[in-house]
């Protein structure tokens, strides 16, 4: 029988075969721990998946909806050429702010702009610089149909769409959840069900951050 504490130690050990040191992660993680920020990052397993995602697609204009305090943002802009752009979109300004230092440290502040504001709101000043490579949905699961509504619009055949944290322990399957993730998450669900703009599937996941899953689309 496996636990967490297993999924966890199963994580830390692929990543201390396929992660070089990285210093300017690990200050990143202590910067928004320090900054009171919620400790709700991916993992840095789920990072390089993201990297590596974008690398195969070989993108070179990403957009991220959820920025925090920029981790996933700069395991992104890590996988574009020397050309490439991401932008990302947060809706706290104290997130935003803080994400903007980790970007410096990073070195990677010249290849992100943030876009701070609600993203339903914010997404539509996008539409002249769309479409988007590569489109990775991490903010509140609430508006994931509005999000993923904007992320088809926004693409062009061939876009990657990637929604993180889908499964919420499970608990998706219970139609009668009062609580509004949940409800976001099957309305999304009923959405992609009905629109034919889109191939997609989920993946369940364990590791550090527990049981969820996320979803891997490809507009047509």
């Amino acid at each position: 029988m496996t636990t967490p504490a297993t999924w966890k130690k199963a994580d830390d050990y692929f990543i201390s075969k396929l992660h070089s040191a990285d210093p300017d992660m690990s200050y990143i993680l202590k910067a928004n721990e320090e900054a009171g920020l919620p400790e709700i990052d991916v993992a840095p397993n789920q990072g390089k998946q993201l990297y590596l995602l974008a690398k195969l697609k070989g993108a070179k204009k990403i957009l991220e909806i959820g920025t925090l305090g920029g981790y996933s943002s700069i395991w992104l802009a890590r996988a574009l050429p020397e050309d490439g752009k991401l932008v990302t979109l947060e809706y706290e300004e104290k997130h935003a702010r803080i994400a903007k230092e980790n970007m410096k440290k990073a070195g990677l502040d010249d290849k992100i702009e943030i876009i701070v504001g609600a993203a339903l709101d914010t997404l539509d000043t996008l539409q002249d610089r769309a479409p988007f490579d590569f489109i990775f949905i991490d903010a509140d699961k609430v508006n994931y149909p509005g999000y993923f509504e904007w992320a088809v619009k926004l693409s062009k055949p061939g876009t990657v769409i990637f929604g993180d944290n889908v499964v919420r322990g499970g608990k998706v399957i219970d139609e009668n959840s009062g609580d509004e993730n949940v409800s976001g998450v099957r309305t999304l669900m009923d959405f992609l069900s009905e629109e034919p703009r889109i191939e997609a599937t989920v993946i369940q996941t364990v590791g550090s951050k527990g049981y969820d899953g996320f979803i891997l689309g490809i507009v047509k």
